[in-house]
């Protein structure tokens, strides 16, 4: 099994995104969380099952109808690149 890393970057995406949900209700921002950290948990078993990335090298996880984790496999190993709304220009 390939072991899995969230980049930096890919954290702080997360962190803004439970941020902003928080706002206005803190229970579906925590459930969001958890569900797009267990759908990326599964990359490690099955790296290459979803979707060619818009960007050379990438791949992409629908973790949500409204979330991307965008993703990379470097070797034995999974980075979350990113997390980003389907709305949000990359």
């Amino acid at each position: 099994m390939l072991s899995l890393v969230w980049k930096k970057q890919s954290r702080n995406d997360l962190i803004k995104i439970v941020e902003y949900i928080s706002q206005g209700n803190p229970d579906a921002a925590e459930k969001l969380a958890d569900d797009i950290e267990t759908k990326a948990e599964k990359l490690r078993k099955h790296p290459n099952l979803f979707r060619v990335g818009r960007k050379r090298g990438t791949r992409e996880l629908v973790a949500h109808e409204n979330y991307l984790v965008i993703y990379r496999v470097q070797g034995d190993t999974v980075e979350i690149l990113r997390v980003k709304h389907v709305a949000q220009q990359r």
